[in-house]
C-alpha cells in the first residue's frame, strides 16, 4: 500500500496533467504486455515496435516483470498539457547527475519498500560510460522515435478522450469537492482523513506531501504512485490511474469497412480502403491498422493496380488517397 498523506495547502497545490510522454513510458512498465482491454491493440502494437526498432536503450530498460523505469524518461509535465517536444526537451536536459542516481536506484532497488534491485543490462551500463547527459540525449533520441511509429498516429483521439477526463473531473470537483473526486477516480484509489491510499505491491508511507500530480492515464490498468527513489530534489509524487469507457475502444479501433466492401476484397485491402478519409502514407496506416508496414505497402500495391487508389509525392512521403467515385 502507497500512502500519501496531503495537507490543505499540498491539496490546493495539486494539480491534473494530461501527458503523452507518460503514456509513452507506461508502455515499459509489465503494464505493456498486459494493457487494459480498451486499449490493448494500440499498446500491445507499440510493444512490437518497442522489439522491432532500433531502439536500444529503451529495450532494455523495459520490464517483463516488477521493478523500475527511471524517472527522468518521463518528467514532472510543466503545466497541464504540454506537448512531446517540450517533454522530450525536459529528458534531453536531465542534469545526468539525475540520471546515474537513478541508474543506481535501478540497480539497488528499495528493499525497505518491497523494490528489489536488478542487475543493470549490458545496453544500459554502455550509455551509463558514455556520461549521464549522452545517456540524457540517447533517451530523448529513442523517445521520440518510439513515439513516431508507435502514437502520433493514435495521440489525437487519445488526447481526446483524455482532457474528456479531466473536464469530469474539474466538474466532481467543483460541485462535491476533493475528496469525493479522488474517490472517483477508481477503485484501487482510496481518500480518507487526509491520506490518499493507493492498492500497490509496494510499501510507502510519504507525510506532509507538498502536491500531488495527477495524470489520467489509457495504458495504465491500475492506478499506481510514482516516488522519487534518488530524493536529490523536493520532486512531489506522481498518480496515475486508468480511464475507462466505450469512447476508449473507438478511439483505438481501425477503420473498419462495409461488410460488402470486405467480402469483395477481404478485410485487410476494404480496411486500407476504409481508412483513407484522408491521404495517408504507408507508415500512417500501418500505425492506424495495427498492421506493418510490409504488409500495408503490398495491399496498397495491388489496390493501386487496380485502380481503386492513387498515390502522389509530398516532400519524402507518397500519400494514398482513394479513388474518385464521381463520373
Amino acid at each position: 500500500m502507497i500512502e500519501l498523506t496531503v495537507g490543505a495547502a499540498g491539496l490546493a497545490r495539486s494539480r491534473f496533467a494530461v501527458s503523452p510522454l507518460s503514456e509513452v513510458t507506461a508502455t515499459l512498465l509489465p503494464w505493456g504486455l498486459q494493457p487494459s482491454p480498451e486499449a490493448a491493440p494500440w499498446v500491445a502494437r507499440a510493444r512490437r515496435v518497442l522489439r522491432r526498432a532500433r531502439l536500444p536503450l529503451l529495450s532494455a530498460l523495459a520490464l517483463d516483470g516488477p521493478g523500475y523505469v527511471p524517472d527522468f524518461l518521463s518528467p514532472l509535465p510543466p503545466g497541464s498539457s504540454p506537448s512531446i517536444e517540450e517533454e522530450l526537451q525536459r529528458v534531453r536536459r536531465t542534469p545526468p547527475g539525475r540520471v546515474l542516481a537513478e541508474m543506481q536506484a535501478l540497480r539497488g532497488g528499495r528493499p525497505r519498500n518491497g523494490l528489489a534491485g536488478c542487475e543493470l543490462p549490458r545496453e544500459v551500463r554502455r550509455a551509463m560510460s558514455r556520461g549521464g547527459g549522452q545517456m540524457a540525449r540517447q533517451a530523448a533520441d529513442e523517445l521520440r522515435r518510439y513515439w513516431e511509429l508507435a502514437f502520433a498516429p493514435h495521440w489525437e483521439a487519445a488526447e481526446a478522450v483524455l482532457h474528456a477526463e479531466l473536464n469530469r473531473c474539474a466538474g466532481v470537483l467543483a460541485r462535491q469537492g476533493a475528496a469525493k473526486l479522488f474517490n472517483s477516480l477508481h477503485q484501487g484509489l482510496r481518500w480518507e482523513d487526509g491520506t490518499l491510499h493507493v492498492e500497490s505491491g509496494l510499501r510507502i508511507a510519504l507525510p506532509d506531501v507538498p502536491l500531488i500530480v495527477v495524470m489520467p492515464s489509457l495504458v495504465a490498468p491500475r492506478p499506481a504512485a510514482h516516488v522519487d527513489p534518488t530524493h536529490d530534489e523536493d520532486k512531489p509524487p506522481t498518480l496515475v490511474y486508468p480511464v475507462r469507457g466505450t469512447a476508449i475502444a473507438r478511439a483505438f479501433a481501425p477503420a473498419k469497412p462495409s461488410a460488402e466492401m470486405a467480402q469483395l476484397l477481404g478485410p485487410t485491402r476494404s480496411g486500407l480502403l476504409a481508412a483513407l478519409t484522408q491521404p495517408a502514407s504507408t507508415t500512417e496506416l500501418a500505425a492506424r491498422q495495427f498492421l506493418s508496414p510490409a504488409t500495408v505497402s503490398y495491399h496498397l500495391g495491388v489496390l493501386h493496380r487496380a485502380g481503386l487508389v492513387t498515390r502522389s509525392r509530398s516532400g519524402r512521403s507518397v500519400l494514398y488517397r482513394r479513388t474518385s467515385t464521381d463520373t
